[in-house]
């Protein structure tokens, strides 16, 4: 895993391997949201380094997932390591893990503890999840799961089969996978018609490299086919 990198004012990342039948790796998202008040988004496992890392950075406070499906793994470690810090779940998550005691549940509002810094949203019409969606209002930046993956030419043909579809066609979107879960395609440009209201030129991918500019008409390019 590599350690923490400052990507904007007020935001880090860290990525992380992840094979889910192929190796697409993984990012977990930090922001600060008070003075010294931290979230951290589809937390990653937590070994000392990251702890130490985060302890420099602020106080955890908000832990929170992208979906039931993704960024939930390592939850529990947070819980132990930061014990004046909150859990949260998306929908489905709590029966998911029945495990975890988690404080609230994530809804189309932000908690207005985080709201000064965060807008959030529901992505909906998915038969296996609905995906709570960020952005980060100071550095337009949007932050998501699933909903959009930027793999690399670089990465092994698998993972560009996977992400790109069988014509190895490159493109930065959500997988042939993914899009053929959604069966509610009204529900879902509903959703994506509130995420492009949305003032944000970078997306922080869930998996993949960072789009760091365009990424407004990126995502909306991504879902067009939603209006067929």
């Amino acid at each position: 895993m590599s350690g923490l990198r400052q990507i904007d004012d007020g935001i880090w990342v860290a990525e992380t391997r992840l094979r889910y039948f192929v190796e697409m790796g993984s990012r977990m998202t930090v922001i600060r949201v008070g003075n010294d008040d931290l979230l951290v988004h589809s937390p990653a496992m937590l070994g000392e380094d990251l702890r130490r890392e985060l302890g420099e950075l602020g106080a955890v406070r908000f832990v929170v997932p992208a979906s039931s499906l993704h960024g939930h793994l390592f939850m529990a470690e947070y819980r132990t390591a930061f014990p004046n810090g909150e859990l949260f779940a998306a929908p489905g998550l709590a029966e998911k893990r029945p495990e975890i005691s988690f404080d609230a549940e994530l809804g189309e509002r932000p908690d207005p503890r985080w709201a000064d810094v965060l807008d959030q949203t529901v992505f909906r019409g998915h038969r296996l999840l609905d995906e709570i969606v960020f952005l980060h209002r100071p550095s337009r930046s949007l932050i998501v799961g699933d909903l959009c993956f930027n793999i690399e030419p670089g990465a092994p043909l698998a993972t560009r089969l996977w992400a790109w579809g069988p014509r190895l066609k490159q493109g930065a979107g959500p997988t042939p996978l993914f899009r053929r879960g959604v069966q509610d395609k009204a529900a879902a440009r509903e959703s994506v018609d509130r995420i492009l209201d949305w003032q944000f030129d970078r997306i922080v991918v869930g998996h993949g490299a960072i789009l760091e500019s365009g990424a407004h008409e990126v995502f909306r390019s991504a879902w067009s086919w939603l209006e067929d």
